[in-house]
C-alpha cells in the first residue's frame, strides 16, 4: 500500500516521539538524571525570579546572582573564579597588554593628578607633557579639588583610539599654565620589564606575568641579547603569578631541543594531552637559569618545571608557590565571566605541584606568613617535601611533587630573620611616591644630572632623613640608623627611575640581588 506523501512528515514525527518515549522507558536512569539536573537549575530561577516578585525591599537581583555564582565556585578549587563586569575590562586588558589611553604613569597628589612620568613614545609624550605636570582639566570636566577614585581618573583618561582629549596642564616648574591636544593611541602593557646584559656573556630577562604578547616581548629581548654576545640566559620570573599556559608553552620551547617534553595536562576524563617543543628555538645549546620565589606560580612555575626536568638549566631561589591547575574562561553573557578549573598539569617529571587546597581563603593565597614562621625562606631543610612525592629529570637528578617547584641551589630572603620589613618597604610604592616629592621641590636641579652625579647628590644631600621623617608622618616607626646604606641604595635606584629609565633602574638594582649574583658564581 503506498503511502500519501502528504502524510509522511506526521509520520516520522510519531515515530521519532514513540522511539525517544521507549527510549526513556527503557533507560530511566538517563531521564531521571535529566529531570533532576533541571530541577536543580529550575530550583536557582525559580528562586531567583520570585526574589525579583515579591520581596518587600528593593533589591539589586543582579546581586544576588553575583553571590550564588560565587557561592558555587566556592565550592570547588580557590582557582575557579567569577569575575563580575565591573573587573574583567580590567583583567582583559592586563592580558591582552594593552589598552588605549594617553600614556602617562600618575597619582593623586594633594588633590591633583600629577604626571610620575609619560610612557615613553605615548600620546602624552609626543604631545610635551612632563614628569611633574598637573592635570588640571580634561576637556571642561574640572580633575583637581574631586577627590577622585583612581578608577573614576582611568575612565575619563581612556577612550576611543584617534580620539583627542584638550587637557588643561599647570607646569610647576616653569610656574605656568597651558592647554593642549592629546590624541588617545594603543598603550602596551609590558609583560617583559627589561632584557638587558648583565655581564659580558651573561643576558637578563624579567617577565612580570605571561599575557598574549609576552612571548614576543620576550622573544625579541632574548633575540636581541644573544646578537650581543650573551652565551647565558637568567630568566627572572620571582613575584611572577601566571597568566596564559600557551605564552609560558612558547618561550620554553625557544629553549629545549625538538620533541623534548615541556607539560602533560589531564581532565575530568583522564584525557592527557603532551606539549612537545618544536624543531625551532633561539636558544637550544647556552646556558640558562630560571629565578623563582614563594610568589612564582602557574605558567611561571611550568617553564621553571620544563627547564628543570629535561636538565635544560637550573632553578634558583626558593620554594614556589604550588598552582598546577588550568582555567578555561566562560563568558556569560552580560559582561561577567567565569574562569573555571577544567585540568591539571604535570611536569615532564611526571610532578603535579598543586599544593593542598582544604583552605581555599586567604591562607591558601597568603602562605608567606606560614612559610616566614616555619623558617623555610631563610633555611632549605626548613621546607617539609613529602618522600611520597619523588620524581627524577631526564638524567636521573630527583625532583620533589606536591607543592611548588623546589630550586636547585636555594637562595635565602636577602635579610637577616626579622630584618625583611625593611626591604619590602624600600620595594614599595611608598619610596615610588617619597622620591616624586623630592624631586618635584626642584625639578631644574635634576635637569642636567647625570648617573654619577645623581649617586654624590643622593649621599650627600639631606634625602635619608628627610625620608626618616616622610615615614613617621606617615605612622611607619623603623629604626633606620643602623640601615641608611640600604635606605640610600633604594632612593637611588627609585631616582633612577624616575629620571632615566628601567634600563638604568635594573642595572643599578641588579648589582646587589643575591639571587643574580649567586647565578653569576656558579
Amino acid at each position: 500500500m503506498k503511502m500519501n506523501k502528504v502524510y509522511f512528515p506526521i509520520v516520522i514525527a510519531v515515530a521519532v516521539a514513540v522511539g525517544l518515549l521507549l527510549g526513556s522507558k527503557l533507560n530511566p536512569s538517563t531521564e531521571n538524571a535529566f529531570l533532576s539536573k533541571n530541577a536543580n537549575k529550575n530550583k536557582l530561577n525559580k528562586l531567583i525570579d520570585f526574589i525579583e516578585k515579591e520581596y518587600v525591599d528593593s533589591l539589586n537581583t543582579d546581586s544576588i546572582v553575583d553571590l550564588t555564582v560565587n557561592g558555587i565556585l566556592e565550592k570547588l578549587d580557590p582557582h575557579s573564579v567569577y569575575i563580575p563586569k565591573s573587573e574583567l575590562e580590567a583583567v582583559e586588558q592586563s592580558m591582552r597588554g594593552d589598552f588605549v589611553g594617553i600614556g602617562v604613569n600618575f597619582y593623586m597628589y594633594n588633590d591633583s593628578v600629577a604626571i610620575i612620568k609619560p610612557i615613553p613614545n605615548g600620546p602624552s609624550e609626543k604631545a610635551g607633557l612632563k614628569a611633574g605636570d598637573r592635570i588640571l582639566f580634561a576637556d571642561k570636566l574640572q580633575l583637581y579639588n574631586k577627590k577622585l577614585e583612581t578608577d573614576t581618573l582611568f575612565s575619563i583618561l581612556k577612550g576611543e583610539q584617534g580620539s583627542n582629549v584638550k587637557l588643561t596642564v599647570y607646569r610647576k616648574s616653569e610656574k605656568k599654565k597651558f592647554a593642549v591636544n592629546v590624541t588617545r593611541d594603543i598603550i602596551p602593557i609590558k609583560s617583559v620589564d627589561v632584557a638587558q646584559m648583565v655581564d659580558k656573556t651573561t643576558g637578563y630577562i624579567k617577565i612580570n606575568r605571561f599575557a598574549e604578547k609576552t612571548y614576543d616581548e620576550f622573544l625579541s629581548g632574548l633575540t636581541q641579547l644573544k646578537n650581543e654576545g650573551a652565551s647565558h640566559i637568567i630568566i627572572d620570573v620571582r613575584d611572577n603569578g601566571g597568566g596564559y599556559l600557551d605564552s609560558a608553552v612558547k618561550i620554553a620551547d625557544e629553549f629545549l631541543k625538538n620533541k623534548e617534553l615541556i607539560v602533560k595536562t589531564k581532565n575530568k576524563k583522564d584525557k592527557i594531552e603532551s606539549t612537545l617543543a618544536t624543531e625551532k628555538g633561539v636558544f637550544e645549546t647556552g646556558k640558562v637559569s630560571v629565578l623563582i620565589n614563594e610568589n612564582s606560580a602557574s605558567a611561571s612555575e611550568i617553564l621553571a618545571g620544563a627547564i628543570q626536568d629535561n636538565d635544560r638549566g637550573l632553578v634558583f631561589g626558593r620554594r614556589s608557590f604550588g598552582k598546577g591547575l588550568v582555567q578555561r574562561e566562560m563568558p556569560l553573557g552580560d559582561g561577567s565571566a567565569v574562569r573555571l578549573t577544567v585540568a591539571r598539569y604535570y611536569t615532564p617529571s611526571g610532578r603535579s605541584i598543586q599544593k593542598p587546597y582544604e583552605d581555599k581563603g586567604e591562607n591558601y593565597f597568603n602562605e608567606f606568613e606560614k612559610r616566614f614562621e616555619s623558617g623555610e625562606l631563610y633555611e632549605k631543610d626548613k621546607t617539609k617535601i613529602a618522600d611520597s612525592l619523588k620524581f627524577k629529570t631526564k638524567k636521573g637528578r630527583l625532583v620533589y611533587g606536591g607543592g611548588g617547584i623546589m630550586p636547585d641551589i636555594f637562595v635565602p630572603l636577602e635579610d637577616s630573620h626579622g630584618a625583611e620589613g625593611l626591604t619590602m618597604l624600600m620595594q614599595s610604592g611608598l619610596v615610588n611616591y617619597f622620591v616624586f616629592e623630592q624631586l618635584d621641590q626642584n625639578r631644574n636641579k635634576f635637569k642636567k644630572i647625570t648617573t654619577e652625579g645623581l649617586e654624590k647628590e643622593i649621599r650627600t644631600g639631606n634625602y635619608f632623613n628627610n625620608f626618616k621623617e616622610y615615614m613617621a608622618k606617615g605612622g611607619l616607626l623603623f629604626n633606620l640608623d643602623n640601615q641608611k646604606e640600604k635606605v640610600l641604595f633604594y632612593l637611588h635606584a627609585e631616582f633612577v627611575r624616575q629620571l632615566f629609565n628601567e634600563k638604568a633602574y635594573y642595572q643599578l638594582i641588579l648589582k646587589k640581588d643575591d639571587m643574580v649574583n649567586k647565578v653569576l658564581s656558579k
